[in-house]
């Protein structure tokens, strides 16, 4: 009677632990990505760099060396399906240029933009504890960090498209997502003469600096870490 017991005392918790044994199986914190809503922070290093088209062939203008940045920002995403998510990740960054010019002069730009894109991201089948996704959207910024004392001055909004790759890492108590995104703007940061105060103008190297170009859009490179 007692050895009929415990069979049936053993197969009842094999019953009750089968879907336990199955979501571990899948690796780390398996419903994690069934949540409707999900928060976290982002850190990341991005190079910025300028698309520069020169007023003539002479005036050549060009970013002499990609400097790193910093970001940080703050994660919301959204489950629209079981491999679609919407999200929000505004971040605040700090970025430098440096302009070079035919007469060996420069142009120092520092931007301490506050960027708010909107991403739709696409993941891929679960594998273990890994799953690969592509990401695409669009933002705007505003620059916090502009300077008119400079020679070249930059406007202070912008809308970028961006584009990327990354994989989320499960651990046991959170989600790593390296990512890498490409980002494009489309407006011309560049400040003409006639918008400058008219102190800068007393500063001849202005005129020559400004003057030098037609055009300058915005590239920009981002390694960014996810936490969530």
């Amino acid at each position: 009677m007692q050895k009929h017991s415990f069979k049936y005392i053993f197969l009842l918790v094999f019953i009750l632990l089968a879907p336990l044994n199955k979501s571990f199986a899948q690796g780390n914190l398996p419903f994690a990505d069934d949540k409707p809503v999900h928060f976290g922070f982002s850190l990341g290093v991005n190079f910025m760099d300028f698309a520069v088209i020169p007023t003539s062939y002479e005036n050549n203008v060009n970013v002499s060396s990609l400097i790193p940045g910093f970001s940080v920002g703050a994660i919301s995403d959204f489950r629209l399906s079981k491999n679609l998510n919407f999200r929000i990740t505004p971040t605040l960054m700090l970025n430098q240029r440096i302009l070079n010019y035919t007469d060996e002069s420069k142009a120092d730009l520092l931007s301490v933009p506050m960027y708010i894109p909107f991403y739709l991201k696409y993941s891929s089948v679960r594998t273990g504890n890994f799953r690969p996704y592509i990401i695409g959207g669009a933002g705007f910024w505003m620059d916090w960090g502009r300077n008119k004392e400079k020679t070249v001055l930059l406007k202070p909004f912008d809308v970028l498209v961006e584009a990327g790759i990354g994989t989320n890492i499960y651990f046991s108590f959170f989600k790593l997502a390296p990512e890498i995104k490409f980002a494009f703007g489309f407006n011309n940061m560049l400040t003409p003469l006639n918008q400058r105060d008219a102190g800068a103008l007393l500063n001849p190297q202005t005129i020559q600096h400004t003057e030098s170009i037609n055009r300058l859009t915005t590239r920009m490179v981002t390694l960014t870490f996810h936490f969530e």
